[in-house]
């Protein structure tokens, strides 16, 4: 599947960071990995770190899938308001999954001081404002469920809100649990470290055919080269439908674009992320380079043809969206625009573990929103299992949740 478009902001301002050989010979492993996007990275860092040996394998370069087009903004909130989620999965399980994504942005951040190469970590609040007064009931009982299981939010009022910010609303969550990130740089951060570690990594490499048997998975590749593992991996994403034998989301298409660098550091109030009730949501972040980024008017994805097609469009609209709420930051000078495929799950939350018509093989699939902190979650999960350490989160994200 083609994954984005051309001209990913994060892929054109960094490049090729890191050469990885594609694989030549026949290898054995305890964990195989299929994937080189943040997920895989995540995964691999964990497992070389508790002394597991890993090889990794991907048909793109390294990051050059969804990763690249990734709007990196990390945060506890995932797409489904707890209340809502406390509805499907019940409230401790929304509750503690909640609770693990704001766990999750601050083991990245720990991560990302220990790297040797520079991912723009930086802690930013977070604006959940409502995109019409209809939605005002929602947020209020979002914010009554937050603050019940322990997060520190702030109910800002018309008012408030405009004494902050230079847009109306009629009200919005404020939180100071959030942060942004290069993914893109992130992942090879990642993978260097991990091969310090003596993981394996191997790009432009096809994985073909799985096989299975009582010892683990033996992974062919299109060159005729072979992985044996005692356990394997699948974090392609949204293109894991070329393995998984069941529907569990929905693709969508969505547009982004950053700006041209602006002269101020401070864009807004603290450069807080910011997104709305509405769904689609539009979002905006800034950059350590002091540009602007503005993703959103998502829809059904039909075709990577279509979604193409779109772009122009797309991008006019999210100008002019950004425009009406930022008018001191009109005109907005577009430097790059793009598109991408993700995917939704019914209750917004990841699919983490193993199903039982593929023995010896956990799926890493961190769809939605929360991409990143979800690939953290995952990673720590399949750590556990390899360490033999049971994870009393781990039915959180289960396919038979």
């Amino acid at each position: 599947m083609n994954l984005h478009t051309a001209n990913p902001y994060w892929l054109l301002k960094s490049g090729l960071l890191f050469e990885y050989p594609s694989l030549q010979q026949n290898v054995k492993t305890d964990y195989a990995i299929i994937g080189g996007g943040i997920t895989s990275a995540l995964i691999a860092w964990y497992l070389s770190r508790a002394g597991v040996s890993v090889v990794l394998l991907d048909r793109r370069h390294i990051g050059m899938g969804s990763t690249c087009a990734s709007t990196s903004m990390l945060q506890y909130e995932i797409d489904t308001p707890m209340y809502q989620l406390a509805e499907i999965v019940g409230e401790d399980n929304a509750a503690r999954s909640y609770w693990l994504c704001a766990e999750a942005i601050n083991k990245l951040e720990i991560i990302c001081n220990q790297l040797a190469v520079a991912t723009d970590f930086e802690k930013k609040p977070s604006l959940y404002y409502a995109s019409r007064k209809a939605d005002l009931p929602g947020l209020k009982t979002e914010l009554t469920i937050r603050q019940k299981h322990g997060f520190v939010v702030e109910f800002l009022d018309q008012a408030a809100l405009q004494a902050l910010f230079p847009f109306a609303a009629p009200g919005a969550l404020y939180s100071k649990e959030g942060a942004q990130v290069d993914a893109y740089t992130l992942t090879h951060g990642l993978l260097q470290d991990a091969i310090g570690q003596g993981a394996a990594i191997f790009d432009k490499t096809t994985v073909t055919a799985i096989n299975r048997n009582k010892n683990g998975a033996i992974l062919e590749t299109k060159e005729g080269h072979s992985v044996r593992a005692r356990k394997l991996v699948i974090a392609t994403g949204y293109e894991s439908g070329q393995w998984l034998p069941r529907q569990i989301a929905a693709l969508h298409s969505s547009y982004a674009l950053v700006s041209e660098p602006y002269a101020a550091e401070t864009l807004w109030h603290e450069n807080a992320l910011i997104w709305e009730t509405a769904r689609p949501y539009l979002y905006f972040r800034t950059t350590a380079d002091r540009r602007v980024l503005i993703g959103g008017r998502d829809e059904p994805f039909q075709d990577a043809k279509r979604r193409d097609r779109l772009l122009k469009r797309k991008s006019q609209q999210l100008t002019r969206d950004f425009e009406k709420l930022f008018p001191h930051l009109a005109p907005l000078k577009v430097d790059y625009h793009w598109a991408g495929t993700f995917a939704e799950t019914v209750d917004g939350l990841p699919y983490i573990g193993s199903i039982p018509e593929q023995a010896h093989t956990i799926y890493a699939l961190g769809f939605g929103g929360n991409g990143v902190t979800f690939s953290q979650i995952a990673a720590e999960l399949i750590r556990d299992e390899a360490l033999g350490n049971e994870n009393p989160d781990a039915n959180i994200f289960s396919f038979n949740r």
